[in-house]
């Protein structure tokens, strides 16, 4: 299924786009175009009072302002100071600039207690302050431009900015301060937010009409980036919590067919496999149903029958094995293991069923076990000279283009309406209608009578919606003539599209008859035993049956690739013009 999107337009100065993508590089789920519009100094004024109104608006909402920012840093600054001061305790300021101004150098120093030394004291009057911590703060006197020992020297550090009681009457003044602000941003959230959000509307909707209003070659010196993002909607709540804190206006839609979104696939883990094989077509547009649930059934479908060997899905399920564990390293067949182990999978289960392994003929084999031989289908279909597997490769066409119709039918009718839907139905009508007319009959519950009168009313109802409706309000002849070319268009198109698979059924056909011509040349060659004999017997098997899986495997994967792409996209309608969801990712 395609996962649903949801649309964001951004727009912001285009001075600030580098940061904005790198806030959108850091989320990894948004998928953006850009673009650019001219700005001039009245568009770019009113641009920078709407991001000043949301900022505020943010600020509010998560309790902080630049106001309190500001008191908080200076908190932070001043508890810093006031540590730094406590070991120096109490002292007067006045006293230390008088002693200052009579020439005296008051220095202050701070050393581990153990290298302390009391004969610095007979060097330069000095004052052990306090010892804490294992370290020890004393201050030196001296006559300005006097020069202190080393040892001293080494260990002056700057003198307090005040002492810790004053720097402890600042800090309980701004705790004082930070609480009064956030009471007048706790009651700013009822009184001004909503103020605030209708100013920021007001605003936005200026800027939308003068923006609509500007000529489009206007001279201007600076731009407005305009980005268009897409993102699952499942990311919805975490994204609009961090377009808050961008200094961008914000716009978020609901996506519509017409936006073109990026296509996102949401597969269960079985399914997930074949999205590879979606994408070689084209990924869905946005209204369109994803084919990958129902292109992993018949693709995986059609590449076992296409094999037709048990052996070769054994082999394909080691490979698969190996190349998903590392064992074995081939570029092209980087991440496909679990792929090629499902494909060897199902090749391994249709190939019991058909009755073939490395090209043996498993039906007449005596070795064979009674309960394999239950499962495996019988040669010919019942009551015809036809193989088993070319009428069940006619079967199964049938259906995949039975269902291929359905789809088109109901996504046409969702698309673009009922009416424009007619001529599908009718045709659904007819063909659905009359295999299953057929079947009945044929199986004895439909009477002579209701066969007929089905017949008439399935006709009937077909044919006023490919005849008559097809184009509703259009002149009936001109219908009508559509009709008619639609028919024989349909009609040669369907019958070669039934016959093309048949290939399913040649196909298996082929690889297991060139097989078996290897085991006979191999039996040949092999003859009464011997040595030399043995060699060559066990080469021709193995570069035989290597050939003939690798040719095996390249017709099994074209042919389904084929049937899927034009037989069963050509009948459903698919367009397959999507674009595939590429978000803003950081890969450092």
């Amino acid at each position: 299924m395609i996962e649903k999107m949801t649309k964001y337009s951004f727009i912001l100065l285009n001075s600030d786009k580098e940061r904005f993508i790198a806030d959108l590089t850091r989320l990894g789920v948004v998928d953006i175009t850009r673009s650019v519009k001219p700005v001039d100094a009245a568009s770019a004024a009113i641009l920078a009072e709407a991001v000043g109104i949301k900022k505020q608006i943010s600020q509010i909402e998560a309790g902080t302002s630049d106001e309190l920012v500001k008191i908080r840093e200076d908190i932070a600054a001043l508890r810093r100071k006031y540590i730094e001061a406590l070991p120096w305790g109490d002292y007067s300021q006045e006293a230390l600039a008088g002693l200052r101004e009579k020439g005296m150098l008051i220095r202050f120093h701070r050393i581990a207690s153990k290298k302390f030394s009391e004969e610095w004291a007979g060097e330069i009057p000095l004052q052990v302050i306090n010892e804490t911590g294992g370290q020890t703060f004393f201050i030196t006197i001296a006559e300005g431009g006097g020069r202190l020992p080393a040892a001293l020297a080494a260990c002056e550090v700057s003198a307090p900015e005040a002492p810790a009681v004053t720097l402890a009457e600042r800090l309980e003044l701004m705790e004082k301060a930070e609480g009064q602000c956030l009471e007048q941003i706790s009651q700013a959230r009822v009184s001004e937010i909503p103020v605030l959000k209708q100013e920021y509307d007001k605003v936005m909707g200026h800027l939308d009409k003068y923006l609509a209003s500007a000529a489009a070659d206007s001279a201007a010196e600076e731009t407005l980036a305009v980005f268009v993002g897409f993102a699952p909607t499942s990311e919805d709540a975490r994204l609009e919590k961090e377009f808050e804190k961008l200094d961008a206006f914000c716009l978020k839609e609901k996506t519509r067919p017409e936006d073109n979104p990026p296509i996102k696939l949401k597969n269960s883990r079985f399914a997930r496999e074949f999205e590879r094989i979606t994408g070689m077509y084209g990924l869905p547009v946005y209204d369109e149903a994803d084919p990958t649930p129902m292109i992993s059934i018949f693709f995986l479908l059609f590449f076992a029958m296409c094999m037709g060997d048990a052996g070769y899905g054994i082999v394909l399920i080691l490979a698969g094995i190996a190349i998903g564990k590392k064992w074995l390293k081939i570029e092209m067949f980087n991440g496909m293991g679990t792929l090629i182990t499902i494909l060897g999978v199902a090749t391994t289960i249709v190939g019991l069923v058909l009755g073939t392994a490395f090209g043996i003929d498993l039906r007449t084999a005596a070795w064979v076990p009674g309960w394999l031989h239950k499962i495996m289908l019988p040669a010919k279909f019942p009551g015809t000279t036809y193989d088993y597997g070319m009428v069940l490769s006619i079967i199964i066409g049938i259906l995949h283009l039975v269902l291929a119709m359905t789809v088109k039918a109901v996504m046409f009718t969702k698309r673009f309406g009922f009416r424009e839907a007619v001529s599908a139905w009718g045709w659904l009508i007819l063909i659905v209608g009359g295999i299953s007319i057929a079947l009945l009959a044929l199986g004895g519950i439909f009477s002579p009578d209701v066969t007929r009168w089905a017949i008439i009313v399935v006709g009937a109802v077909s044919a006023l919606g490919i005849f008559i409706f097809n184009k509703p309000g259009r002149n009936p002849l001109l219908n009508i003539g559509a009709g008619l070319w639609d028919t024989y268009q349909t009609a040669t198109g369907l019958l070669g599209d039934v016959l093309s698979y048949i290939r399913l059924y040649a196909l298996g056909l082929a690889g297991g008859m060139l097989g078996g011509a290897f085991n006979t040349l191999g039996t040949m060659v092999l003859g009464d035993g011997g040595v030399g004999r043995w060699i060559f017997f066990v080469l021709i098997l193995l570069i035989g049956h290597t050939l003939n899986l690798l040719m095996c495997c390249l017709g099994a994967f074209v042919h389904p690739l084929r049937l899927n792409f034009l037989e069963y996209f050509k009948n459903s309608g698919y367009e397959g013009m999507g674009a595939k969801y590429n978000p803003l990712k950081n890969n450092n």
